[in-house]
């Protein structure tokens, strides 16, 4: 399959997730996303430096307090561990998970239930880390 089928038929086709993105661990490159969404690149370094620190330090503390930017918008980041950061803007949000070789970031909207996006974007991470990626 390809990163754009998985956006277009595991996140965005699951009903659960209204735009996406799968891009590369190091924040470099995108491999596939929703059109008009797009996850400009300081965004990605800030991602990817959270997301190395594992759920503490200093990019971490800095994202709680200040929020965090996906494609333009601010978040109220309310949850950061090892692998992943959710973040909140009304009742929209953001669920970012880093696999082996890849970020994927996923945006729901406000007739969505965050706890169905969640599992969505976390279940394709956990058969990407299954499959070696």
């Amino acid at each position: 399959m390809s990163w754009q089928a998985y956006v277009d038929s595991s996140l965005v086709g699951s009903g659960h997730i209204d735009k996406a993105a799968i891009v590369s661990a190091a924040g470099d490159s995108t491999w596939a996303s929703t059109p008009g969404f797009a996850v400009k690149p300081e965004e990605l370094k800030n991602i990817v430096a959270i997301l190395a620190e594992k759920g503490t330090g200093p990019s971490v503390d800095k994202s709680f307090s200040e929020g965090l930017h996906v494609a333009g918008e601010r978040y109220v980041a309310f949850n950061i561990a090892d692998r992943h950061v959710y973040g909140r803007h009304g009742r929209t949000g953001v669920i970012i998970v880093k696999t082996v070789q890849a970020i994927i970031i996923g945006h729901y909207g406000e007739n969505a239930q965050a706890g169905n996006s969640t599992q969505t974007v976390e279940a394709l991470a956990d058969y990407l880390i299954k499959v070696g990626y």
